[in-house]
């Protein structure tokens, strides 16, 4: 149960929480105020009631059901892995974990075929293992856990900002300086819900570490270290200083001259703690195709 104090009048109660309770999507908050999960007051109220100020609002999450989650026969291109961790070179288009309309054909339902019943279970049934995420039409390294200790380990080094993630991309435009760093917050976009926004009033510190490549006249081929590791923050990053990534239809042109499915981002350098060993190991997954590919054609053209 979340109870919440309205401090202004005359939003509707929808558009009122989607501010507050930035996790939840307002269709969804719209489906509990439909079931009777929100009331207002002690009474349920519609999606159309307009908040008073001192209202006392009550929000009602049901628990969440719990899918079966079943091991899949997926092909895995694995980078390295031993009895502790497991890194894979995930290829775009798969879904790291599943969520509602991708329960099957995830990464995770490929890694639980390949493990067995060896999985960290501290992420629960729909995450088991994962100790970070990619999105989906993102490719390379991505880090498993086997155990529950490896993962406690590995998930304070994250939070630490101590594993080494280095990303490989091509933006669009000629960068003019050879490196920088973008320092800025990254929270939900104000408006579309699907999107991060370096806007954000309630965004949280975010910092990304770039360098130059190669120049390809109107592209730029850039390697991007991260800080921290905020949703969607390179491509948020990059786009809010004027250079999407090439492919980046959500952040960045809505077409795209060489017909990519997905943005030129590439999680290529993963550096880590061994759990077991204190070993500092760091893992290469090889560019995908299509991305050697592309950059071969640009180096001609330029």
């Amino acid at each position: 149960m979340i109870n919440l104090t309205a401090r202004n009048s005359g939003e509707r109660i929808d558009r009122f929480l989607c501010k507050d309770l930035e996790s939840l999507s307002r269709s969804y908050l719209q489906k509990l105020l439909k079931d009777g999960d929100i009331s207002v007051n002690g009474k349920s109220v519609k999606a159309n009631y307009k908040v008073s100020e001192g209202d006392e609002i009550q929000v009602c999450i049901p628990e969440p059901e719990s899918p079966d989650i079943l091991p899949e026969d997926i092909p895995l291109d694995i980078i390295y892995e031993d009895d502790d961790i497991l890194v894979v070179n995930k290829p775009k288009g798969m879904v790291v974990h599943p969520a509602p309309g991708h329960y099957s054909h995830t990464l995770v339902n490929a890694v639980m075929y390949h493990c067995g019943d060896q999985l960290s279970g501290i992420n629960g049934v729909l995450r088991p293992g994962i100790v970070h995420r990619i999105d989906m039409d993102t490719t390379g390294s991505l880090l498993v856990c086997k155990n529950d200790r490896a993962h406690q380990i590995l998930a304070e080094e994250l939070k630490e900002h101590s594993i080494t993630r280095r990303y490989h991309a091509i933006v669009c435009g000629n960068i003019k300086t050879d490196k920088g760093t973008v320092d800025a917050p990254i929270g939900r976009h104000p408006v579309d819900r699907k999107k991060m926004s370096t806007k954000a009033p309630n965004g949280r510190r975010a910092v990304t570490h770039y360098k130059v490549l190669e120049r390809f006249g109107n592209y730029t081929y850039i390697e991007c270290e991260l800080e921290t590791g905020r949703t969607h923050q390179i491509r948020v990053h990059m786009a809010s200083i004027g250079h999407p990534i090439l492919g980046d239809a959500v952040y960045g042109p809505a077409k795209c001259p060489y017909g990519l499915q997905g943005q030129t981002l590439h999680a290529k350098i993963l550096g880590i703690t061994h759990p077991s060993t204190g070993e500092y190991m760091e893992f290469d997954a090889p560019l995908p195709e299509y991305f050697s590919d592309l950059l071969e054609r640009l180096r001609r053209k330029s």
